[in-house]
């Protein structure tokens, strides 16, 4: 291996690998000392330099200098070029590794080369990625040879090999496509300054203008809708909210929970909570599908919300007062003071600070610890409760369905006389199952009839 030579594979390696010249260099000298302590024993003292410049290689064995044909030749070749080879691939696994850390949250392009399981294999520029089931979107499916735009989720190194994991859930995909289709948040005019998604469901995305004469909500809809119908699309037909950003949370709210209209915003500060009041026709618009658009609102505002009519407000704050007023030590006037603070339940009460509750009441410590424990006992209380009213809600539905059902055979076979035929098929099959098959001693075999128990609704509040 002549100086030349070595200048040559270097640049090489740097060209094709895209191997920084240095972690080449290094990979060689140690690749040389592995191959001489083979031929010297492992615990000669083996140094091997080459010069950068002109590919010369020095070497010594216990500070005496080595011929360079005979660290290289005569030593062993071809473990130094095993060792070599190991080196280079661990350098462009590091290589790789960094490229893609440093594109974590990016947006990438590639091609799908495989789809099984639910799971898909991306070719990028230089690697296989992997989009696994859990990180697409819900509903959307692929196909071989598709071109899918995704995020770099992250990246972890596995042996020899650089493992990069792909998404198409995570918000930064849509905050990389408005930056794609929308020049005014590339130029850094409108900036993005929260966002909430549920995938394949709804988005909402605040904005802001750093330019008055620039209209952040009308720039990123676009001319009829052009420009946020290609993020859309891209995200297979999932709605996206803009939402204008103020720094005002009783203004941002209210236009986080649009379309919606809310009559007043209620913070409470010491919960991190804000009731917002609607009206009444504006409580299911408000809530949203499943309570899907007041979380959104809430992680974009990163304040929990709970959506109230005024009566019910009214209501909840006089079950609050009354119901901390009959703990033992609080007095009245306490009790007004923690519903003004937010607290509406035994729940709220059993997490306060108990410095704030000493301060607010006048209270010792000992007293404090007794009305949060009182709290705790009575929130648990209200939740087995809670639960039993749930499981005697389910238990009348099935009762008020199988009632249903049997009004609705006895109608069947009263039409059926009317009409001169005995029985309707359906009645005659549940009159086989009410009274059920003949055993071959005479007696009745049953069956059991069950009848399917119906979804339960969610909470009207939003989790």
């Amino acid at each position: 291996m002549n100086p030349n030579e070595v200048l040559r594979i270097v640049d090489a390696i740097h060209r094709d690998k895209n191997i920084d010249k240095e972690i080449v260099f290094e990979g060689i000298e140690a690749a040389l000392v592995s191959a001489a302590k083979k031929h010297y024993g492992e615990e000669a003292e083996i140094d091997v330099q080459i010069n950068r410049e002109d590919g010369s290689i020095a070497a010594r064995l216990e500070g005496q200098p080595l011929d360079s044909e005979e660290t290289v030749g005569r030593i062993g070749a071809q473990t130094a070029k095993q060792v070599m080879i190991q080196k280079i691939r661990e350098a462009e696994r590091d290589a790789l590794y960094e490229e893609y850390t440093e594109l974590q949250g990016q947006m990438v392009s590639g091609i799908i080369q495989r789809y099984e399981g639910g799971a898909a294999t991306v070719t990028l520029s230089n690697v296989e990625a992997i989009l696994p089931r859990g990180e697409q979107i819900p509903g959307e499916t692929h196909h071989v040879n598709e071109r899918v735009r995704t995020t770099v989720f992250e990246v972890r190194k596995s042996g020899s090999r650089v493992k990069v994991i792909l998404s198409r859930a995570r918000p930064q995909l849509v905050q990389r496509l408005f930056e794609q289709e929308i020049p005014e948040i590339a130029d850094g005019v409108i900036e993005i300054r929260a966002m909430a998604r549920e995938p394949g469901y709804r988005s909402k995305v605040a904005v802001a203008s750093s330019d008055p004469r620039v209209d952040c909500v009308g720039a990123c809809v676009g001319v009829r809708g052009n420009r946020i119908k290609n993020i859309v699309d891209e995200l297979a037909g999932e709605r996206i909210d803009i939402v204008r950003w103020d720094d005002n949370l009783e203004v941002l709210i209210p236009n986080a929970l649009q379309p919606a209209e809310v009559e007043q915003v209620i913070l409470c500060k010491m919960l991190g909570r804000a009731i917002v009041l609607v009206r009444e026709d504006q409580l299911s618009l408000a809530i949203g599908r499943r309570g899907q658009n007041v979380r959104l609102a809430s992680k974009l505002s990163g304040w929990d919300i709970e959506i109230m009519t005024q009566e019910e407000l009214a209501e909840s704050i006089d079950r609050a007062v009354s119901g901390f007023s009959s703990l033992e030590g609080v007095e009245v006037e306490v009790a007004e003071k923690l519903v003004e603070e937010g607290f509406l339940s035994y729940d709220d009460l059993s997490i306060i600070e108990p410095d704030l509750l000493m301060q607010m009441g006048n209270l010792t410590e000992e007293q404090t610890s007794l009305i949060v424990g009182q709290a705790e006992v009575r929130a648990e209380q209200a939740e087995a409760q809670a639960a039993e009213a749930r499981r005697m809600k389910r238990e009348q539905d099935r009762i008020a369905e199988a009632t249903a059902e049997a009004d609705r055979l006895a109608a069947d076979e009263a039409a059926a006389a009317d009409s001169g035929t005995s029985e309707t098929p359906q009645a005659a099959e549940a009159a086989g199952e009410a009274a059920g098959e003949e055993a071959p001693n005479g007696a009745a075999v049953g069956h059991d009839q069950s009848v399917a128990e119906p979804e339960v609704q969610g909470s009207r509040d939003a989790d």
